[in-house]
């Protein structure tokens, strides 16, 4: 067993990453202290094989455990199911001394999780993510959320979970895109902060994507703690943090505009972090051979570096609406080289598009996205 820990002062909380650790969400509740009640939110994809270890484990150890599932995707992230939850956890009378526990992808921990922010001004919740996404990314650093028509992640709120269970053996029955799709965030871990872990990554995509038990429980292992490190020098993102958005910015337009249903979310940060690839070198002056590994890794992993059938100026309007914009300046995370990037506070709006453009498969004669 793995343990990360994420340093938060009273709301410091550990990542417990071992194969199986599935059957042990209950006793290491109970090592928390939770109260007597819980609800298990998941979805009808992950719920079926997985649900029953996680309650019965939860009964075991003394938890009156009850189970919602709701719909897989992107759509079920709204304030709608946030609303069916409030209805949920007051017809099996949770209180403020009750938790939620988030069994599956980043939809179901983004959503369950501010819930349970927003539940009685907040109650606790465990995170016990199915994806490579959910596991190395989302779950970690206390982001909850849902979106808007207007835009992704719009309504949320700031709430540490009280403890992230990973299993990786989970990952075995997960789909292949989704598994590249979350690779992709593994890319960006390496990018932003740890050039050892992106080489790393560059060695091992195959063992990785072939679901190697001491592959997955490495490459995992390491990007949690790039995570956690940043969380726990920028909690609220009020600086550092925002690092952890390299890719996001064009990313989450393409999701947006495509409404949430042509892309996987690491699919689309894919596309993102080559745009911004692109972008560094021009603005940034990145070396260009550290743009090209990036693509090159990303490709090796099957994720896409381009798109098609997007106009460009719709993407810039897009990104006006992005919380990350801020008096309207376009506030992007570019490349300084393989391990470190910078906060630019202020995008050149031509060099954003022209970076956009040469992205784009249906004019560049790039691989398409989709």
């Amino acid at each position: 067993m793995t343990t990360v820990r994420v340093e938060l002062a009273e709301r410091s909380y550990d990542i417990v990453i071992a194969p199986g650790a599935r059957a042990r969400v209950g006793e290491l509740c109970r090592e928390l202290g939770l109260g007597s009640r819980c609800l298990v939110v998941t979805d009808t994809t992950v719920g079926p094989l997985y649900a029953r270890a996680v309650i019965e484990g939860l009964q075991a150890a003394g938890f009156t455990a009850e189970r919602v599932e709701l719909e897989p995707g992107e759509q079920t992230k709204s304030l709608e199911t946030a609303g069916r939850l409030y209805d949920e956890m007051l017809a099996r009378n949770l209180d403020r001394k009750s938790f939620v526990v988030a069994l599956g992808g980043g939809v179901v921990g983004d959503v369950a999780g501010y819930a349970a922010a927003t539940y009685m001004r907040g109650i606790p919740y465990v995170q016990v993510p199915t994806t490579v996404v959910a596991q190395v990314d989302s779950s970690i650093g206390g982001k909850t959320g849902v979106n808007l028509p207007q835009g992704k992640n719009l309504v949320g709120a700031f709430h540490q979970p009280r403890l992230v269970v990973i299993d990786p053996e989970m990952l075995y029955t997960l789909e292949e895109r989704d598994l590249r799709a979350g690779f992709a965030e593994m890319v960006k871990h390496g990018v932003i902060r740890h050039a050892v872990h992106f080489a790393w990554l560059e060695i091992h995509v195959a063992a990785f994507m072939g679901l190697d038990l001491a592959a997955l429980e490495h490459g995992i292992a390491e990007s949690c703690r790039i995570k956690a490190a940043v969380v726990a020098a920028d909690e609220r993102e009020a600086g550092l943090r925002a690092i952890l958005n390299f890719g996001h910015t064009v990313g989450h337009a393409l999701e947006a505009l495509t409404a949430y249903d042509a892309f996987r979310h690491g699919e689309a940060i894919a596309i993102g972090m080559a745009c911004a690839a692109a972008l560094s070198i021009a603005v940034n002056d990145a070396p260009a051979d550290d743009a090209r590994r990036l693509i090159a890794l990303l490709e090796r992993a099957g994720l896409p570096t381009a798109f098609s059938g997007i106009e460009t100026a719709a993407i810039l309007e897009q990104i006006q609406r992005d919380k990350k914009v801020e008096e309207q300046r376009r506030r992007m995370v570019l490349v300084d080289h393989l391990g470190k990037v910078s906060i630019v506070p202020d995008v050149d709006p031509d060099a954003l598009a022209a970076a956009i453009e040469s992205r784009r498969a249906d004019r560049s004669g790039q691989g398409a996205g989709q």
